[in-house]
């Protein structure tokens, strides 16, 4: 089976265009995180369903400092380094 050369070559760009979709959506996903210190940081969502708990434990959490916190423009996140600490400690309880 030949394909013609004209039709090959719009195949190629319609690959070439879906990588770059894929490309600026890969970057938006990059920007979406915010780092202090070169620490990644996860508001309450990422932590939410990075933990697979309720918002209610998660305040639990902070709460009774088990998860140190930042507040920046009024919205909390928490440094990643943390959440993994707190999962540790978890799992060794």
């Amino acid at each position: 089976m030949n394909i013609e050369r004209t039709e090959f070559i719009a195949w190629m760009e319609r690959i070439m265009e879906r990588f770059d979709l894929l490309k600026e959506q890969m970057l938006k996903n990059q920007s979406r995180f915010i780092e202090i210190d070169g620490e990644q940081l996860l508001d309450n969502q990422d932590v939410l369903q990075l933990l697979k708990i309720s918002s209610r434990s998660l305040q639990r959490y902070r709460t009774d400092k088990k998860l140190p916190y930042y507040t920046i423009s009024g919205k909390l996140y928490y440094k990643l380094s943390d959440v993994h600490q707190l999962i540790r400690e978890c799992l060794s309880s």
